[in-house]
């Protein structure tokens, strides 16, 4: 065990985007940052990076085949040690959530199960681990504007939606590029049940959803958030288009398609929060 070992299998440039977006929920919801908006990146990144550690718990066999590079199977973290890092993980967000209000501790709570739930269970089912990691995605925004009062649920919702799709198209993407190590794990995953070829398409079907749902924002926040969102839209549509070509595997490996979908959703966070303050 490495403390590097620690501090990289919990994914911490995802984890602390993750509580990053959190807050650009918060302003989306309000239009402004309180110094309490610091309670959501720490909660988030704390339950973020509890469940991309009980995710590589649970996935060790399957990734010392689909990535033999990462902590467990290449020996700089011990799986026992990663259950236990896993929980205190859970434990220290759900803790830190108590200061929050009713509505974000019950979203941290249920959150924390699903990625549970996810990992030991849910992963291994058509669609269903694809469709709770998308919801997850989501919630993130729903959790930021939560903290400034159930109410303001509803400015973050369309959001949240945009996210969700965004986010089961990558999911999609990830699961067509792990079909032989998810095989040899015993996963029932949904390009293992229909194909790779039938599993980029549901994949670009969400895409075209996401962006669907992305203009939805232009009715409050103008012509300046639609040229920064077009940009973002364009990326993800060029992501998904890659891969449309793809039927194995490894080609949608080399398609890159699922990096510009994370790097669509990193983009998406930047034209959400200069649209909050500024439009």
């Amino acid at each position: 065990m490495t403390f590097h070992g620690l501090i990289r299998i919990t994914r911490p440039v995802n984890a602390v985007v993750a509580g990053i977006a959190s807050v650009v929920a918060y302003l989306i919801a309000t239009g402004t940052v309180v110094p309490a908006a610091a309670l959501l990146v720490v909660i988030v990144a704390l339950i973020t990076a509890a469940g991309n550690v009980i995710n590589d718990y649970c996935d060790a066999a399957i990734d010392a085949v689909n990535r033999p590079d990462r902590p467990i199977p290449s020996g700089a973290v011990g799986r026992r040690t990663a259950g236990w890092y896993a929980t205190g993980l859970f434990i220290a967000g759900i803790a830190v959530s108590v200061l929050t209000n009713p509505v974000c501790i019950a979203i941290a709570v249920f959150n924390s199960l699903l990625l549970a739930a996810y990992a030991t269970r849910l992963k291994r089912l058509p669609l269903a681990g694809n469709i709770a990691v998308s919801y997850l995605s989501g919630s993130i925004f729903l959790f930021g504007g939560a903290l400034a009062g159930p109410e303001n649920l509803v400015h973050v919702a369309p959001v949240a939606v945009i996210t969700f799709f965004a986010m089961l198209a990558r999911e999609l993407i990830k699961a067509a590029e792990d079909v032989e190590g998810d095989r040899q794990g015993g996963a029932e995953t949904l390009p293992i049940r229909i194909g790779v070829t039938g599993t980029v398409r549901a994949a670009f079907a969400t895409v075209v959803l996401a962006v669907s749902a992305s203009f939805v924002p232009y009715l409050w926040w103008g012509r300046w958030y639609l040229a920064g969102i077009v940009i973002v839209d364009a990326v993800i549509l060029f992501a998904a288009v890659r891969s449309l070509r793809c039927s194995t595997p490894e080609c949608v490996k080399q398609s890159g398609a699922s990096t510009l979908l994370k790097a669509g959703f990193f983009a998406s966070l930047v034209v959400f929060a200069l649209s909050a303050v500024f439009a």
